[in-house]
């Protein structure tokens, strides 16, 4: 292994924080001032995240003012995700040269080749998606499809990702849910009934009781470098990033003009 990536945990965060920090390591990693890095996160509280090009009014706000669940809109594209119980990440590198260099279904590609070696560590048996399968194609949850290199088990999807790109880098993030709250994921998304949401999608806990979290993640990391020839180094975001997220936050992810820009 000759590269040495960094790997930050930084647990449960707000939401209009998790995606400004998100978003200023993405543009310190493509300046190339830090390294290709891998980011693990929780919510502080149950929150929603919509795709950069989806519409505001695919969200019930009302029902997600009233129970206090933050609505924030990413920089990566996809469909709405209500996030909770679950491990989010983000993954930022520069694409100029060496191993993500190839576009976007390549990316894609070997950033879940590392997530299913995790899910293989921990005894399950996922399989990755070649081709987009539609569950409803106008829904504008995340879980009801299931797009190119996205990872199913039992025919139910387990990650759900997303990808922004630029010129000289790209930023994915991504959703694994551990358990689902199948009551607030119908009132938040309006859908009709109950038993359809739990037709499609289901967390890892649910499906198995005997799964650990933790040990996930260590085995995430290990599969990273594995599947990359990389050390994941662990750390933190610099006080650069930090300073950068802050802004970010205020004057971008706190606001309606961004998050209810559609």
């Amino acid at each position: 292994m000759s590269d040495t990536w960094r790997f930050i945990d930084t647990g449960p965060c707000s939401a209009p924080y998790n995606m400004a920090i998100d978003e200023a390591i993405a543009t310190i990693v493509r300046k190339e001032v830090a390294p290709p890095t891998l980011r693990l996160y929780g919510w502080d509280t149950p929150s929603v995240t919509i795709g950069y090009f989806q519409k505001i009014s695919d969200v019930h706000t009302g029902y997600c003012v009233a129970h206090n669940i933050p609505v924030v809109r990413r920089q990566t594209g996809g469909r709405a995700v209500l996030h909770n119980h679950e491990l989010t990440y983000s993954f930022s590198i520069n694409t100029k040269h060496g191993l993500f260099s190839k576009g976007l279904s390549d990316s894609y590609k070997k950033i879940s080749r590392a997530f299913n070696n995790a899910l293989l560590k921990v005894g399950l048996l996922p399989e990755t998606r070649l081709r987009r399968r539609s569950y409803r194609s106008r829904s504008s949850l995340c879980f009801h499809t299931t797009s190119y290199g996205e990872i199913t088990i039992n025919n139910r999807k387990v990650i759900g990702s997303a990808q922004k790109r630029w010129i000289d880098g790209l930023l994915q993030q991504g959703s694994v849910p551990y358990t689902v709250d199948n009551i607030d994921i119908v009132k938040v998304f309006r859908i009709e009934h109950a038993r359809a949401a739990q037709d499609f999608i289901s967390g890892l806990k649910d499906m198995f009781p005997d799964f650990e979290p933790d040990t996930f993640k260590k085995f995430l990391k290990t599969s990273f470098e594995e599947t990359f020839g990389v050390w994941l180094v662990p750390s933190s975001p610099s006080p650069e990033e930090i300073s950068l997220a802050r802004e970010l936050e205020v004057q971008k992810y706190l606001t309606e003009l961004w998050n209810y820009m559609r």
